[in-house]
């Protein structure tokens, strides 16, 4: 399975991204720089967090723009699969690939510390490793993670079993205490948390690496390969 890592101008955790694909499941993983105009080679894309074009406008608004994300929504529509973590997140939505709209956080400050979340679907490719209803631990490091959509997308949020995680304590004032959602094809999935952080034991949990496994093992099954568990 094939990884590619996205990077804007002002990506930071891009790196992180990198090297828990290649340190938690072994896979190959490249950077693409945002210019980038094939995907064609790659299973799953991974948008990192950071401060893309120093958060100019709003969180990722000048981003979706870039000629990559053209490339991404073309992934998406072919069902690869397609991850967005914080900044990562704020970009999809900008592009429109997932539902809502990520706030300034409602205590006006960047929050940054470890978070409980609450798995709430565990049948996406991204979650299958984990239980329903699974509590976990995974840090935060945000100023503009406050989930925003209309009733009536909400409303469908829930009807499709689209949030993916929500927040055990809220950090940010989040929507119904929405910490992830995904597409409702459910291939394409944004959080504010950061899962490549929580993929040792030196960072003080490794609830993250379980989605790693989960994007390989998913592939795998969809592909009639030798699962790992």
């Amino acid at each position: 399975m094939k990884f590619a890592v996205l990077v804007f101008p002002g990506s930071n955790c891009d790196i992180d991204c990198y090297k828990a694909v290649e340190e938690t499941i072994g896979q190959p993983v490249d950077y693409v720089w945002h210019t980038a105009t094939d995907l064609s080679a790659y299973d799953c894309i991974i948008v990192p967090g950071g401060f893309s074009y120093g958060d100019y406008l709003r969180c990722g608004a000048i981003s979706r723009f870039a000629p990559v994300m053209n490339e991404v929504a073309k992934a998406a529509e072919q069902g690869k699969y397609i991850i967005g973590i914080c900044n990562g997140f704020q970009i999809l939505t900008e592009a429109g690939l997932l539902p809502g709209a990520l706030l300034r956080n409602t205590g006006m400050k960047f929050v940054c510390h470890d978070s409980v979340l609450q798995v709430e679907n565990n049948n996406t490719p991204f979650t299958s490793e984990y239980e329903l209803g699974e509590e976990i631990i995974i840090p935060i490091a945000h100023g503009e993670g406050n989930y925003y959509c209309d009733e009536e997308t909400l409303e469908k949020l829930k009807t499709n079993n689209q949030i993916v995680f929500t927040y055990k304590n809220n950090p940010n004032g989040s929507l119904n205490n929405i910490a992830g959602v995904s597409n409702e094809r459910g291939n394409v999935v944004g959080m504010m948390p950061h899962p490549e952080r929580a993929v040792n034991e030196v960072l003080g949990t490794t609830d993250g690496k379980r989605m790693f496994t989960s994007i390989l093992n998913s592939w795998r099954d969809q592909h009639d390969t030798a699962s790992i568990r």
